[in-house]
């Protein structure tokens, strides 16, 4: 399955022990991460502007970066997100051709699937997974 994790839940997945390391350190494994540029320098942004902290200095997003796949998104044809910077993250999953996108953002999750990609919050993916086994 080829996924897309949200900004917010890498965050989360490094900040806290919790739902959302589970699912980056052991869920994931068997599944293919997409990420892009877009996507990338903004989690690189969040740890600079939130924690002060060189995001080269963190062993987590070196891997992250090594293990996904990065896609080159193109603007959406019209905005679809309340809040139009996340339009990139579903840009990114169609241009990966992603089967979700797995975030904590509401103004993604209200619209539940786009372009035929299933929007999951970390739970609900979680729930997938178990049911699949």
């Amino acid at each position: 399955m080829k996924v897309v994790l949200d900004t917010n839940v890498l965050l989360a997945a490094v900040l806290a022990d919790g739902l959302c390391r589970d699912l980056v350190s052991k869920r994931i494994r068997a599944h293919e991460l997409l990420t892009s540029d877009v996507l990338l320098d903004e989690l690189a942004g969040q740890f600079r502007k939130r924690f002060d902290v060189n995001p080269d200095e963190i062993p987590f997003l070196t891997a992250y970066r090594e293990r996904a796949t990065l896609v080159s998104p193109l603007p959406l044809p019209a905005p679809v997100c309340r809040d139009s910077d996340d339009d990139w993250v579903l840009a990114t999953a169609v241009a990966g051709r992603a089967d979700v996108v797995v975030t904590g953002d509401q103004d993604l999750l209200v619209l539940g699937q786009y372009a035929g990609v299933r929007i999951l919050s970390p739970r609900q993916f979680l729930e997938m997974l178990d049911r699949e086994i």
